[in-house]
């Protein structure tokens, strides 16, 4: 893995122009990988992250000398907390800004960690696994993601959920799933 590059800011990230430049930018490498019917351009408009941040999620970012290169959502849902949205500009993915925001994300949260992802996205489901989150079976992917997501039923369809550490155990015993 590589070490973590100095990073002269993780910090909340408000623009939303901003926000939409790195997800539309990093998000082209779905076109042809997510089923057909998901895709559109812009991959994420402004109105979409305008009614993302209405409904929780809260973005963190990474900049360099004024340039924000990765952002990272993060949404309360009551019981669990959720990575929404995690996008590293191409051209400066592999370089451990996606796991200073993960990292960055653990230090805040208070709740077992749960993110979901498109099932195709096999790069976004390693660097998860190599971050210490285990693929759940397809049975608990459909309830969690019907009890936490408010994503359409087609995306939820395509997308499998993954759990940091024990954190599905720990909800089972909450009664919570």
């Amino acid at each position: 893995m590589n070490a973590i590059p100095e990073i002269s800011e993780i910090h909340r990230v408000s623009d939303p122009q901003a926000i939409c430049a790195v997800i539309n930018a990093a998000a082209q490498i779905y076109q042809g990988v997510i089923p057909e019917d998901c895709w559109h351009e812009p991959y994420m408009s402004v109105a979409a992250l305008h009614q993302e941040i209405n409904d929780g999620v809260v973005f963190w970012g990474v900049s360099q000398r004024a340039e924000l290169l990765a952002v990272m959502g993060f949404q309360p849902r009551g019981a669990v907390d959720l990575i929404r949205h995690a996008y590293v500009y191409p051209g400066r993915q592999r370089n451990g800004l996606g796991r200073a925001l993960l990292e960055k994300i653990h230090d805040q949260s208070l709740c077992p960690i749960l993110v979901g992802t498109w099932a195709s996205a096999h790069w976004a489901i390693r660097f998860y696994e190599r971050n210490g989150y285990q693929r759940l079976n397809p049975q608990h992917t459909a309830r969690l993601l019907d009890t936490f997501w408010r994503i359409p039923k087609r995306q939820a369809a395509a997308s499998v959920v993954l759990a940091r550490g024990n954190a599905f155990e720990r909800l089972q015993l909450a009664g919570e799933v």
